[in-house]
């Protein structure tokens, strides 16, 4: 999970998801889309991978990629149980001051 919030704390990298979140796309053609270097997207991509947020294909030359939602999901169930918890004791709380 650490991995996962750390990979999608960079605006970066958050702009590559959405990107590849509904199609699969060459590494050039996300490089397209920004304003850095090649090799700069190539290690946002590499952090993507690594946390398991994107998967990589290779066709011939080319390295498509496609968002993989699953750790996502892991992180945003461990938020949903971690605040409901938290807004639980605070509204114990709340009513305690009544």
């Amino acid at each position: 999970m650490e991995a996962t919030a750390a990979a999608i704390a960079d605006p970066t990298r958050r702009r590559v998801l959405e990107l590849v979140r509904d199609r699969e796309l060459a590494a050039g053609e996300i490089a397209g889309e920004f304003e850095i270097s090649r090799p700069a997207v190539s290690r946002h991509l590499r952090v993507l991978r690594n946390a398991g947020l994107v998967r990589e294909r290779r066709a011939g030359r080319l390295r498509l990629y496609r968002a993989d939602p699953t750790p996502l999901d892991e992180l945003g169930a461990w938020l949903q149980a971690y605040w409901s918890g938290r807004l639980s004791a605070l509204k114990a709380l709340a009513e305690e001051d009544r």
